[in-house]
């Protein structure tokens, strides 16, 4: 046994504890107390219902996103140089530098029908603010650095002679980026993916100035917990937080399943 490992290993256990163990135990207790036809009604109210569709379906469609152009970028800053490389590196670390509330009023600014970006949308029929897409985008700025940042030390990592040793073999440049490159990657770009579906999951502040926030067509689950909150509705807002927590655990236990199966599958064929 290593020394100090009862020591480290009791300081850990007491602060995870404290930190994220005892309010997820205290929300649940606290709905385990109560009638569950009452809890079922709330959890399952169609304003819920539909807050739940949006949260998840749109944090699964930004974290797909970014697993897809997280990893193109990470790519792109190894691989090459160019001018403003390091600028441009620098930047992807933005979404957590900025705080959420500033990033989602240059966001619903950016978009909005008068802003740079949303007049010339809105001319091609095409509204992003105060509507899901306007979410989707919001989800996908804040989640992309984790992809990124997960990818890039395995592509740093990736010995060049591999790729170089693939291709004097007769394969070709798709063959390469699947069976050498994409091998290497899938691993770090599917933990990517996981960190940055569940920031979208939580995601609040950046997404309320450019949602809308209107029931049942832009209303995330966090901000319906908020709504019950100002009505003093505490019970109600337990049960869509126990809710939400359920789901995102039932969401993170399937992607990491198929993370243990990818790794073994790349295994079994090393």
């Amino acid at each position: 046994m290593h020394p100090g490992f009862r020591l480290t290993l009791g300081i850990t256990a007491a602060w995870l504890g404290l930190v994220v163990l005892l309010p997820v135990a205290a929300v649940l207790v606290r709905v385990a107390g109560l009638d569950p036809a009452e809890v079922w009604r709330v959890a399952t109210s169609p304003r819920a219902l539909a807050a739940y569709r949006l949260s998840f379906g749109l944090s699964l469609a930004a974290a797909l996103a970014n697993l897809v152009l997280g990893t193109l970028t990470a790519w792109v800053l190894v691989r090459y140089r160019f001018p403003g490389r390091r600028l441009l590196d620098g930047m992807i670390d933005l979404p957590f530098a900025l705080p959420t509330a500033v990033a989602g009023i240059a966001l619903a600014t950016l978009y909005a029908p008068g802003g740079w970006l949303g007049r010339p949308l809105a001319a091609l029929g095409l509204d992003v603010a105060f509507t899901p897409l306007g979410i989707l985008v919001a989800l996908i700025f804040v989640g992309l650095p984790f992809v990124v940042r997960t990818v890039q030390p395995v592509l740093y990592d990736l010995d060049a002679s591999l790729e170089e040793a693939a291709a004097s073999l007769g394969a070709t440049r798709l063959q390469v980026l699947r069976w050498v490159v994409l091998r290497h990657v899938l691993p770090a770009a599917l933990t990517g993916f996981t960190l940055s579906f569940s920031r979208a999951i939580g995601e609040y502040g950046s997404v309320i100035f450019i949602a809308g926030n209107i029931p049942y067509v832009s209303e995330i689950a966090p901000l319906l917990i908020v709504v019950h909150l100002e009505q003093f509705d505490y019970v109600g807002a337990s049960v869509i937080a126990v809710a939400m927590l359920l789901i995102s655990f039932a969401m993170l236990l399937a992607i990491n399943l198929v993370q243990r199966w990818s790794g073994r599958r790349e295994r079994a064929h090393a």
